[in-house]
């Protein structure tokens, strides 16, 4: 068996490029950065020319800029709407019985600081939410031609492979430094925010859940367990024995965009899904890094 993952080089191509090779699954890597395939998905002439030469089992689109950004928007839109397009229409034509996973977001719903659930209504609050909507209509449109498409959202998600870009990773390293005697400083915004620390290589176990089988196209993949950024504070520095006030502060002028980013859960748990990874035990891996 074969399969193609776009976004390799990134912390879920990483985590499920693994899972497959242990299953036995012959893995096309394709990232524009790292030692991979360098098929650009915005292409639909190289896309098209991968899939008719490889014909895969399964192909995974995780490829994306994961910043809601306004200056990201034609990135984000080439590389998820464009990329999905090309992907979806390439297999219609050339490989019809591939199995294809389609990469969503908890951002891309409206968001009424209650669990998120698949059926609640989308809502573009900025660039990024908009190219991936676009993608999931795209996945609908594509099944009625009889693909089979899914589409999994992910929430809040880490592991040691984040940038410190990310939240987790930099309150993480924060504490990592400080521990090796880094008179180290760091202010972040609210702190009482609330969302999910889903362990990434759980997460990708709940993707290849989703995609063997054939009732459930569309799916919350995560734990629906919420912590604020104030709880991932307190626990990195339990860790290292430190009280946290004395290098984290807040940052007052800072107002979040929303209160709480938490899924409803329960379909992807109705598969048998069931993170493995702690709170606790994410924070000392990443700590431990």
């Amino acid at each position: 068996m074969k399969a193609i993952i776009f976004g390799a080089n990134g912390q879920d191509g990483f985590f499920l490029s693994k899972l497959l090779e242990e299953k036995g699954i012959a893995v096309i890597g394709v990232s524009r950065s790292g030692n991979f395939n360098k098929t650009n998905i915005a292409s639909c002439t190289e896309v098209a020319e991968l899939i008719k030469s490889t014909v895969p089992d399964f192909i995974f689109h995780l490829a994306a800029n994961s910043t809601t950004r306004h200056d990201a928007l034609f990135e984000n839109h080439e590389t998820i709407s464009t990329g999905t397009f090309n992907i979806l229409e390439a297999v219609r034509i050339h490989a019809p019985n591939t199995k294809v996973f389609i990469s969503g977001s908890g951002l891309q719903f409206e968001n009424k600081n209650l669990p998120i659930k698949e059926t609640d209504p989308f809502e573009a609050r900025d660039a990024y939410s908009v190219s991936r909507i676009q993608s999931v209509y795209a996945a609908r449109y594509f099944r009625t031609l009889g693909l089979k498409v899914y589409v999994g959202y992910f929430f809040n998600h880490d592991s040691p492979r984040r940038s410190e870009r990310h939240m987790a990773q930099k309150i993480a390293a924060t504490a990592r430094n400080v521990a090796k005697g880094v008179a180290e400083k760091l202010e972040i915004g609210d702190m009482s925010v609330i969302k999910e620390w889903t362990y990434a290589g759980d997460v990708v176990e709940g993707i290849w859940l989703l995609v063997n089988q054939d009732e459930i196209f569309e799916s919350n993949i995560s734990s629906g367990i919420g912590y604020s950024i104030l709880d991932w504070v307190k626990v990195c520095f339990v860790l290292i024995g430190k009280d946290y006030q004395d290098y984290i502060s807040e940052k007052n002028s800072f107002t979040a965009e929303y209160r709480q980013l938490v899924s409803d859960a329960g379909l992807i748990k109705s598969l048998g899904f069931n993170p493995k990874v702690s709170f606790e035990d994410l924070a000392k891996m990443m700590i431990d890094e």
